[in-house]
């Protein structure tokens, strides 16, 4: 009898556990499709030579300092701001920095650069405000890079 009883009970947790609908995934933040575009007046595409590049993230940025990077090419767009962190690990084959911008409201510029095994130096970064919906991406095409803009929720989900 104590036999049939668990079973009945074991019986009955099973089909409630069937028949019970599990939780719906819920968003947490639901994504503000009304940000402003901090980028609206720069072109879609700005590329940036690797000297540039190679001069910002050089080894005499030290954290505090004054920095600009001309974005547009003709002066018309300049991203200038203040170093709040650089960084520099295993011989400096990777080096990083972080750039606050004063030009551009809420903006944060982080670049790194890895020495690869054949010698070459890759860079990859982003120039992103959290308060905004676009950013601008660090991509590499052939030998040149390229900040392209995207948009904000296409990397990152909140």
């Amino acid at each position: 009898m104590t036999n049939l009883k668990l079973q009945g009970l074991t019986l009955s947790f099973v089909l409630l556990t069937f028949i019970s609908q599990a939780q719906k995934h819920v968003a947490l933040n639901e994504p503000d499709r009304n940000k402003p575009r901090l980028f609206a007046q720069l072109p879609d595409r700005i590329p940036v030579s690797v000297a540039d590049l190679d001069q910002l993230i050089g080894n005499n940025t030290e954290t505090g300092k004054e920095v600009a990077v001309d974005l547009a090419g003709k002066g018309s767009a300049t991203f200038a701001g203040k170093v709040v962190s650089t960084a520099s690990k295993y011989n400096n084959t990777i080096r990083s920095i972080v750039i606050r911008s004063t030009t551009f409201n809420g903006a944060t510029l982080s670049l790194s650069s890895t020495i690869q095994p054949d010698g070459t130096t890759k860079y990859s970064g982003r120039i992103i405000s959290f308060k905004h919906s676009d950013l601008y991406e660090l991509q590499q095409e052939g030998d040149q890079y390229i900040f392209v803009k995207r948009d904000f929720y296409e990397l990152v989900n909140e």
